[in-house]
């Protein structure tokens, strides 16, 4: 490929056999047929049809769906409809989830600007931007997008902001000049981009690249090599789910087995294995853990940040590592004076006096040498004089456009990169004053004379070397430097750069793009709770330093290191440094990815923040990616999990604290799910090794899994945060969901609760050999034993500690469960339906008994134990 910055201007024309008249018509269609439109390639996305059947393909989906067809091939018709329709439904809410299609590369498209202005024979026409060809001569002015990778022909001051791409907040100017040397994207300054911005001059451009081709062509090839990882909680629930459906399969057949053995109808003992699968799997699980997340979603919504990717809420809480861009992230994205130096004094922003006339002339000066406007919340210009504009403001001297207005611009000479100098010509108190700002070193060459508070004298050895020593303390800092000096000129002079010469120095201006103010508080927290925050930007390793150390994230022991480093570096030595490096500076997307992946090769779950183009391929590589509302292009957004609408860092350890919550949430609603299956399990294991009856119909434990169990869950699963999860390091992302300490208190729970069913349906027994009394008796028990038992698991305190009535949402679902129960016992026509028979009285409160003991008895135990 062939690298057109290396390229003086006439070698990159002969190249791309293009004239100072552009291209004929004809070229263009033959570039056409050769290159395509200028547009991004669409991904082929599944269908919808596709994504739903997709659903099924869960092993145990597959296991309900067989035990639903031979069902209704033996004739039990009810107990397939039930099953079939609880998982068309669960299959309606995975689709729902999955169909929110990826459009990063909508987006990107959607950066290019919708028209360009190219020379065709000749003429200047203005074309869809679609239709610019490789070989056109662009042209650009302050206001425009780029339309494609080109080489620069002609620059004016051309100044283009490439953070979108590079990360870095400054505008770049741009040059005409080859460069010989191997540069990254962000030194190439005779180039510009597909997607970036003019933000001052104007210039022409020879187009080098187009479409896919373009940097931000290559962007979206990374876009769609990054793959998306599966949480932890999904990994969890998978691997539990194969588990599940092994054992399961192994005892229905065992138990089918056994009762053929016996002597037992074919039907009979395979509606038992049905019952035995039915208990065990919990249909409604992926379902409740999917509700559950949405109203977490909700609630972090909020909070100001945004899920875009359901799961992605609990792989908050497992988060130990979080790579953030600097730019519009950590930072503020605006340019802003920190420090002046003037009559021989280095002033801080904080600590201005109201009464210095002589700072007042300076900043004065500084907004006469300046195209700057802010006007109506909008600021226009290049952000380092935006920045003396808005110092001006806070110090309170007069809107940029009366001071303008006041002192009228009569010449200027315009910035020039070579020169690092701009000069405008003004009518000050009857005196014809040149103004001239620039690099420190520059100017300072060009200086005879200080401007002082006690008026003008010669710059002494002395003087210089103070102002030398400021702009390198400075520069240490991690700020920008300007100088600004000026002359008295003769009246109606035709002032020229050979005028920038025998200057008034009056002082230097110190900018940086600031931290966020709440940037240090959320990166505290973030270490206090065992995260690692690491900077990753495209702006220069100094100024990034200098704000990694401001907030906390480069601290003593911590390492910096450049992206042309990291390009030296194999990925065997990225993953043994990366836990020491805070700060990467001067990165490209490919290395961003690359230290993502180094992360998580380590055994980290890593989240990504970003705002630009250029951290779209990363946000998409990390575990979870958050992109900023506010300044985030729309790319950033689309390949983001999460997307914060206040452009807050520390709305990102809010919605950790969150995620953590969630997590604990789902886990112990899961425990009440299954420690209520095992009890069913138990139950019908019981029965079948005794010789009894069916303790349950299929259609009541789908009953129990799906009504009365769902809601209890879901109300677990709202659980009020408790806030010393964040006191606790990060879970380790290896540990299984399904741990032994977890198991024993799922088989516990378990156990306590087939007690009671088990009670209830051998006295069920003693009442009705058939077996209607017991089952009725089982099944009621089951149901009201586990309503009860969602009290239990809320926490692993006690209810009495924690607050009986801080859930009220489980409140709400024991009192729902109870009347759908009762809806089931006590009316007629349903109770057909559900294979139950009407008891005595006396037989209620033994149910209502034996329902309270698993509750007393796990309460007191919790009880003891905190002691």
């Amino acid at each position: 490929m062939t690298q057109f910055y290396k390229k003086s201007v006439q070698e990159t024309l002969e190249e791309l056999g293009v004239t100072d008249q552009g291209l004929t018509n004809e070229k263009v269609k033959k570039r056409r047929q050769e290159y395509g439109f200028n547009e991004l390639e669409e991904a082929k996305k599944k269908s919808t049809v596709q994504v739903f059947f997709e659903q099924f393909k869960d092993f145990l989906v597959i296991i309900l769906l067989v035990a639903a067809l031979i069902s209704a091939f033996i004739g039990e018709f009810e107990s397939s409809i039930v099953i079939l329709v609880v998982l068309i439904l669960n299959a309606i809410l995975g689709t729902i989830q999955h169909v929110k299609a990826e459009q990063s590369l909508n987006s990107l498209k959607a950066l290019s600007s919708p028209s360009a202005k190219v020379l065709r024979d000749g003429k200047k026409i203005e074309i869809p931007s679609r239709e610019v060809v490789v070989g056109d001569i662009l042209f650009l002015e302050a206001g425009d997008y780029v339309s494609a990778d080109g080489r620069v022909l002609e620059s004016a001051s051309l100044q283009i902001n490439e953070s979108s791409l590079t990360g870095e907040s400054e505008s770049v100017n741009k040059t005409i000049e080859a460069i010989p040397e191997e540069v990254g994207i962000g030194d190439r300054t005779n180039m510009a981009f597909s997607g970036s911005f003019v933000t001052y001059g104007r210039g022409t451009i020879v187009v080098t690249d187009i479409g896919m081709q373009t940097e931000i062509g290559k962007i979206a090839n990374l876009l769609g090599s990054a793959k998306e990882k599966k949480t932890p909680l999904q990994v969890s629930l998978d691997n539990f789910g194969k588990k599940l459906a092994i054992i399961v399969i192994l005892i229905a057949i065992i138990i089918f087995a056994l009762d053929m053995f016996r002597g037992r109808e074919l039907v009979d003992s395979f509606m038992f294995a049905v019952s035995l699968a039915v208990a065990a799997i919990p249909e409604a699980l992926s379902s409740i853990v999917t509700i559950v997340l949405a109203f977490g979603t909700q609630k972090l919504a909020k909070e100001n940040a945004i899920i875009r990717k359901l799961h992605s809420v609990e792989s908050l809480g497992s988060v130990s590592v979080i790579c953030s861009d600097k730019t519009g992230t950590l930072t503020q994205n605006k340019m802003t004076i920190q420090k002046l130096y003037v009559d021989n004094k280095i002033i801080d922003k904080n600590n201005w006096d109201a009464d210095n006339d002589f700072g007042k002339k300076f900043v004065t000066m500084s907004i006469l040498c300046n195209d700057a406007i802010t006007e109506d919340g909008k600021e226009i210009g290049d952000p380092t004089e935006v920045a003396m504009v808005n110092l001006g403001e806070k110090i309170g001297l007069d809107d940029e456009l009366d001071l303008r207005k006041q002192y009228p611009r009569l010449a200027e000479v315009p910035f020039d990169s070579d020169r690092k100098l701009m000069s405008t010509v003004h009518k000050i108190n009857d005196e014809t004053r040149m103004i001239t700002k620039g690099a420190p070193d520059v100017l300072l060459s060009r200086v005879v004379k200080m401007a002082t508070s006690n008026g003008i004298r010669d710059l002494t050895d002395e003087d210089r070397h103070k102002i030398l020593q400021a702009n390198l303390e400075f520069s240490k800092d991690g700020l920008r430097v300007l100088a600004l000096g000026y002359k008295i000129l003769p009246d109606h002079h035709n002032v020229s750069t050979d005028d920038e010469s025998d200057l008034i120095f009056v002082g230097l201006l110190a900018m940086m793009d600031p931290p966020r103010p709440e940037s240090k508080e959320a990166v505290e927290k973030a270490k206090a709770a065992g995260i690692t925050p690491v900077m990753i930007t495209g702006d220069h390793k100094v100024t990034a330093s200098a704000i990694a150390k401001q907030i906390g994230i480069l601290s003593e022991g911590g390492e910096a290191v450049e992206g042309a480093e990291v390009e030296q570096m194999s990925d065997e030595e990225l993953r043994r440094r990366v836990k020491n490096i805070s700060v990467y500076a001067r990165v490209s997307p490919e290395h961003k990815i690359r230290i993502v992946r180094a992360w998580q090769d380590t055994g980290h779950l890593v989240a990504m923040t970003g705002d630009g183009v250029n951290d779209a391929p990363a946000l998409k590589q990390s575990d979870i990616g958050i992109a900023m509302g506010i300044t985030g292009t729309e790319v950033a957004k689309d390949a983001a999990s999460m997307v914060l609408t206040d452009d807050n860092f520390s709305t990102i350890v809010k919605a950790i604290s969150n995620g953590r919550s969630i997590y604990a949430n789902i886990k112990n609603a899961i425990k009440f799910l299954l420690s209520g299956n095992t009890a069913a399990i138990i139950a019908v294991l019981f029965a079948s090794l005794g010789g009894f009856p069916v303790p349950f119909a299929p259609v009541q434990l789908l009953f129990i899994n799906l009504l009365t169990d769902s809601l209890p869950a879901i109300g677990i699963g709202l659980e009020p945060m408790d806030e010393s999860l964040m006191k606790q390091k990060p879970r380790n992302i290896n540990e299984p969901l399904l741990n032994k300490k977890f198991m024993a208190q799922v088989v516990i729970g378990g156990i306590i609760i087939s007690i009671s069913v088990i009670a209830a349906f051998l006295i069920g027994l003693q009442v009705d050999d058939g077996g209607l009394t017991a089952m009725t008796m089982a099944f009621t028990t089951l149901c009201f034993s586990r309503l009860l038992h969602s009290f239990n698991c809320r926490t692993n305190r006690s209810i009495i500690k924690t607050g009986i009535f801080k859930n009220k949402f489980v409140w709400g679902a024991v009192f729902i469960g109870v009347l759908l129960l009762a809806f089931v016992v006590f009316t007629p026509g349903v109770m057909g339906v559900f294979e139950v028979v009407p008891l005595e009285a006396t037989y209620y409160w033994t149910i209502f008994g034996l329902s309270l003991f698993p509750l007393i008895s796990i309460q007191i135990y919790k009880l003891i134990i905190e002691r």
